[in-house]
């Protein structure tokens, strides 16, 4: 969704009285049971040849395989050495050593030099630059998206096009850069690292070079490991640091597959995921889960959807399975069960599931345990059945023991969701826990094409509160003036919608609330354990979608990033998208006043949400971002009123009461009083705050350090502008 321009004056009168939305699909009388993974194959053999995959033999456009390197070699799990005690699994005091700190993805840090009362002192104290934003007449992709990481005196970092970086952690002083050498033409929708990956080796020595290891994945799809020390490609690794991820993917094109997020080391594997460009084709590049050597970089296994039995690497002219779900989102380690932790998105084509296998549908949309040993999924809990409203999984699970009302620990795990429900999971079996059952409600079905029928049911947590807001009505319509409103209500009664679910339609737009961008996406949950308090904040922006048949996307100039002629700014991720290879394709807005640029629901469009994880009730809620750089038109208004603006990135907790976020789109980054909900300081950043603090300590002071890089989708301004604050010397 891009970003919403937003009102701050107070809403005028002349609402006009109720009407009733056109309900075109009635939700099926039937109670909740089986049935959720039906499919439905092509409706004939010549649509199955109109609509089939690509030849497996079908060579890869030049630049995919982006250094050239040689193929892989495949090892079995008996031969991964012995994985040395990573620093993420017990943090030292002062450090934030992994992307959401530690193995539990807890996004909680022990400091308790910042309170509430001192931190409206702080003040920058550096300002660290990665050289990394769109050049002179290139399409804006950029956003950052970045958390570093600190070990000992050090800040580990990369930038949106994956140059890597050492920094002093009290000066800012870079210590060393690794170049990735990315390309522009191998940005997909957009130029992002998430984070890096600290690894420290059980076969090289300590004190020898790359004993302790910086590792990424980039959005060329390679897998690259440096020194920490020294910044130096890591020889041992691969080839001569880094592998080629495209092996195996089959047919493609620079920009379609590409890594984001850190990849996590579990008992010496370091698990791979990728992100596949939304709305491009039915057949798309394989949404394959890979292990590797986290030592050598040699290939372990992998788990390809449609081919659940076969671990191992695509004989030449073979490539995994097309199509298939992929995971985009940070994934979750877990040394003690040997699991790792993937959230899944749906099926290439988000819109249309006609075409899809039992297999896919079984995982899709769906958090999913994948044995580290084997490869193979251990167990599988599903949020979205046979989803058609791109709701796949952005957040990265927390991991947490619940101890429970009879007095057991359960070790357990918090998976969030766009549509504002949480699941809290055992996270040995994903079964709900007891505390936190999950209901199969009746959902709008069959639905308005009659080749895809919609599940009669889908799963509700029912004991955890949701984040979001009652259905929509026509009277909530919202707007500026009478006549925004008006024009609002217009558009809610031209669109099918009836709740959440309302199916896709061809005839007439369907409202899609909650919206793909939230409830919660990628920036997930902060987690106090002392206090058993969840910390979320969230998004309230509803869609306006509408499926188009396939003459209508070609007049459209709807196409996949592989046709010749594909438009950088004409379709993709979030929007419009051709979905090749289906009778549709797709035609996604914002639900608002386009002339404006006002959403037609009422604001706040984001908030920020603390739960009490014990008594399952809500502690505060509070609109999260001001209208200060918002407003009609996209002016900013410079009005401080909190209104509530949509957001991306996460928030951090400390022991020393606060909570530290950015995320919407005022530029701002804040902290907030956890016992109240206040904002106790605030400050001005150089770009757009899409992306998840950090906090650490170094020489006995605490840091608070923001990357302020922007976001295209957001509309944010870009920068390169790691900002980095502290108190003065002279406060205590």
């Amino acid at each position: 969704m891009r970003r919403t321009s937003l009102l701050t004056a107070t809403v005028l009168g002349g609402l006009l009285s109720g009407g009733i939305a056109l309900a075109q699909v009635p939700p099926k009388d039937q109670p909740p049971g089986p049935g959720n993974n039906t499919q439905q194959e092509p409706r004939s053999p010549h649509e199955a040849g109109k609509f089939g995959a690509p030849n497996p033999s079908n060579p890869q456009a030049p630049g995919v395989n982006a250094a050239n390197l040689p193929d892989n070699t495949e090892i079995d799990i008996a031969e991964v050495p012995q994985a040395a005690p990573q620093l993420s699994a017990n943090p030292a005091h002062d450090d934030w050593p992994a992307y959401g700190r530690d193995d539990d993805a807890s996004r909680y840090s022990p400091l308790d030099q910042l309170t509430p009362q001192n931190v409206g002192q702080l003040k920058r104290a550096f300002v660290y630059h990665t050289g990394s934003k769109p050049a002179q007449g290139q399409v804006n992709k950029w956003a950052a998206e970045t958390t570093p990481i600190k070990v000992g005196d050090s800040l580990y970092m990369c930038s949106a096009m994956n140059d890597m970086m050492r920094i002093d952690a009290a000066t800012g002083k870079e210590i060393w850069r690794f170049n990735a050498g990315v390309k522009y033409h191998s940005i997909p929708y957009t130029a992002a690292c998430k984070a890096v990956t600290y690894y420290t080796s059980s076969t090289v020595p300590e004190g020898q070079p790359c004993h302790n290891r910086i590792m990424e994945g980039t959005l060329d799809e390679r897998l690259i490991q440096v020194d920490a020390e020294t910044g130096k490609a890591c020889e041992g690794f691969g080839f001569h640091g880094q592998i080629n991820l495209m092996q195996g993917m089959g047919e493609s094109v620079p920009g379609f597959v590409s890594m984001t997020t850190p990849p996590p080391v579990i008992n010496g594997i370091a698990v791979v995921n990728q992100e596949v460009l939304d709305g491009q084709r039915r057949w798309a590049p394989s949404g394959v889960i890979r292990g590797y050597d986290a030592e050598s970089g040699k290939f372990v296994w992998a788990w390809d959807v449609n081919n659940p039995d076969n671990h191992h690497q695509p004989a030449p002219g073979e490539h995994y399975s097309r199509g298939t779900p992929n995971s985009w989102a940070v994934m979750t380690g877990d040394n003690e069960l040997g699991l790792v932790y993937v959230p899944t998105g749906n099926s290439a084509s988000d819109y249309y599931s006609a075409m899809r296998s039992d297999k896919e549908n079984a995982v899709s949309s769906a958090l999913v345990a994948i044995d580290v040993k084997t490869g193979s999924p251990r167990w599988v809990f599903q949020t979205v059945h046979k989803d058609v409203w791109d709701y796949d999984i952005g957040s990265q699970a927390t991991k947490f023991d619940y101890h429970a009302q009879d007095g057991s620990t359960i070790p357990a795990i918090i998976l969030p969701t766009k549509r504002g429900q949480t699941f809290i999971l055992d996270r040995r079996t994903g079964k709900p826990l007891p505390e936190f059952p999950v209901e199969e409600r009746p959902a709008p079905s069959p639905g308005n094409i009659p080749e895809d029928p919609r599940s009669p049911t889908q799963p509700w947590s029912i004991a955890f509160p949701r984040l979001g807001f009652p259905e929509l009505k026509e009277s909530d319509m919202w707007g500026m003036s009478p006549i925004d409103q008006l024009f609002c209500r217009i558009k809610y009664r031209r669109a099918n919608y009836i709740g959440e679910f309302t199916p896709p339609s061809v005839k007439k737009p369907w409202i899609e609330y909650p919206g793909y961008n939230g409830g919660s996406d990628w920036g997930s949950m902060a987690y106090d354990a002392k206090n058993g308090i969840v910390i979320a904040n969230w998004n309230n922006t509803p869609m306006y979608d509408q499926l188009v048949t396939r003459k209508q996307a070609d007049k459209l100039g709807l196409m996949p990033i592989d046709n010749p002629n594909f438009n950088p700014g004409g379709g993709g991720a979030e929007g419009n998208g051709a979905m090749a290879e289906t009778p549709y394709g797709i035609v996604v807005t914002p639900f608002w006043d386009q002339y404006t640029g006002m959403m037609c629901n009422k604001p706040p469009y984001g908030a920020i949400t603390a739960i009490d994880i014990k008594t399952h009730k809500v502690l505060w809620q509070q609109p999260l971002g001001t209208a200060r750089a918002n407003g009609p038109w996209g002016l900013p208004t410079g009005l401080p009123l909190n209104i509530g603006t949509p957001n991306n990135g996460g928030p951090v907790v400390t022991a020393g009461g606060l909570i530290f976020v950015a995320a919407a789109t005022d530029n701002l980054i804040r902290a907030i009083d956890i016992k109240t909900g206040k904002v106790v300081w605030s400050d001005v950043l150089p770009g757009g705050g899409q992306a998840t603090p950090m906090t650490y300590q170094v020489n006995g002071k605490q840091y608070l350090a923001i990357m302020a890089g922007g976001h295209h989708f957001m509309m944010t301004p870009v920068s390169d502008a790691l900002v980095v604050y502290a108190l003065p010397d002279n406060v205590h």
